[in-house]
Order: structure tokens, then sequence, then C-alpha cells
């Protein structure tokens, strides 16, 4: 029978908030509902989605997690709810682990954690390779322009496709400060070039060296801060000569440190993750 009254973890990663449910205690029969009402910051517990903490498939994993956005649709894969799970899973004495594998539906990925004093004060994750191919799904010949750019609202954006598991498009823009983000992130989102929606990265490399980026992510809106989209930022920027294979990308909830390391195409992701509060729920809430 399943348990009704459900204790969830509120965690964040540079203000990328999620709920984090460990399911080897509690089942969670229709996550994607549950995602929707949870999420609700004015009627649930208020998030950018709810983080299914598991048992691993595979024996060269430790441990799971599925992730679904604040709309109900399943993520691919997140890097600031990856780097709260190698938090959640130490502190709360899951593992004794520094180095951890988490099986994700974009694979398997390392977690190295840096402990003080029994506290996990940062964690960096190998985010595996990048990918440039628009997957079939999407439809990489539909452009707005003639130089492969996208027609939002009456302005055109170009930029660069780039997947860390899950789709990112990111533009590079001179007015971050003032641009609508959910204006043109809400209409790029589902672009006829992306049938099955994409994740929207706005950039701005800044005088002290670090690329501003705003987010607009696939099924959540906007939101503080995206790993993946960091990621996909800092190796856009890299293909486009906008900097090095090392960035500081500087989202709304913080900053996080991106290297596309050359010797094997890894691109590693390090930043802060923090508990926020914990609580408990009826499961029909």
């Amino acid at each position: 029978m399943t348990q009704r009254i459900i204790k969830f973890t509120k965690m964040h990663g540079a203000g990328n908030d999620y709920i984090y449910v460990n399911t080897l205690i509690y089942n969670i029969p229709d996550p994607a509902a549950v995602s929707v009402r949870w999420s609700d910051r004015h009627k649930g517990i208020g998030s950018d989605g709810l983080v299914l903490i598991g048992a691993a498939s595979s024996p060269e994993a430790d441990y799971s997690m599925r992730i679904f956005n604040a709309d109900g649709s399943e993520a691919m894969m997140c890097g600031n709810a990856s780097r709260c799970i190698g938090k959640y899973l130490y502190e709360k004495g899951m593992t004794d682990k520094s180095v951890i594998r988490l099986e994700t539906l974009s694979g398997i990925k390392t977690l190295k954690l840096y402990i003080n004093d029994g506290k996990v004060e940062r964690v960096t994750v190998d985010m595996l390779c990048p990918a440039f191919d628009v997957p079939a799904q999407y439809a990489p010949g539909c452009s707005d322009g003639n130089d492969g750019t996208l027609l939002a609202d009456g302005r055109l954006f170009g930029g660069t496709f780039v997947s860390m598991g899950n789709p990112h498009f990111v533009t590079f823009v001179n007015d971050i400060a003032t641009l609508d983000i959910a204006r043109y992130g809400s209409i790029l989102e589902r672009h006829a070039a992306f049938p099955s929606r994409c994740n929207i990265e706005f950039a701005q490399p800044m005088a002290d060296g670090t690329i501003r980026t705003r987010v607009w992510e696939r099924g959540s809106g906007i939101t503080m801060a995206c790993g993946t989209g960091a990621c996909a930022t800092a190796v856009a920027a890299a293909l486009t000569g906008r900097s090095g294979r090392s960035s500081r990308i500087a989202m709304d909830g913080g900053t996080l440190d991106i290297t596309w390391q050359e010797a094997d195409n890894h691109v590693m992701m390090a930043g802060p993750a923090e508990f926020v509060f914990e609580g408990e729920i009826n499961l029909d809430n």
C-alpha cells in the first residue's frame, strides 16, 4: 500500500530549486502529476520540479535520479539537481563515498564531493561530452533567416545548438539586462525548429570575464540557474571564440564554473548545493 504522507527535502543549486524524495522509502505512483501540484509556488511546496532518488538499475551506478519539471514533463538530466543529490546522499548517511556514480536518463554521471567537517561544500559533476548534431526529432533546417537565425516576436536570434543530455539553444545577446526573457524564451522553446521543445539560454560575455546567462527551461520557464544550460553556454562560447575552454557562468541564482576538457572532451561542472527545508506532505495534496 502506498504511503500517503511523504517526507520531502527542498534543495537548490545556485537557486535552481527542486523537491527531493527518497523513493527507496516512499513510492510516488504518478510523479508527473505530483510534480505539477507540489511545484506550484502558491498552492504547493514551490519548486522548479520534483527529483526522485532511487536505486540504480545498473551495477555501474550507485544511485539513480529521475527529474520531473514543474509542468510534469520528464527531463533527461539536470546538473544542479545532480549536485544536490550528491550532498543529500552523503549528509543523510546513505553513502560514505566522496565519488558517486549517478544513473540518469542521459547516462551515468560521476559526482566528486568536496567535504569539510562532514559537510559537502561543493560538487563537481562530469557531464560527459557535448553533442552538436540536432537530433532527428528536431528540425535543423527550420530557420527564419538566411543565416540560420530563429524569429521570436519580430526579433531574430542567432544561436548554437548544444546537447548536454538534454537540448539547449544558446543565443548571445548584447542587452541581457533588459531583455524580456519570458517573452522570447517562451516562443523559442516552442519554435518550429524544436518540435519536442528546447531549453533556451540568453548569454552575454561581461567585462569581468564571466558570461552572464539567463535561462528559460523547457517545462519550467524562467529558472534561477540551469547546470546543463551553463555547460551548453560555456561550450557555445568556446565554439564561437567568445571564451576559452574554462568559463564562469553567472546566472540569476549564482555562478557555476565550467571546464570543457580538451583531453577527453568531457564537460566538468562545479558549484554549490544547499538544503532549504524539509517537511511532510500528503500524497493527495
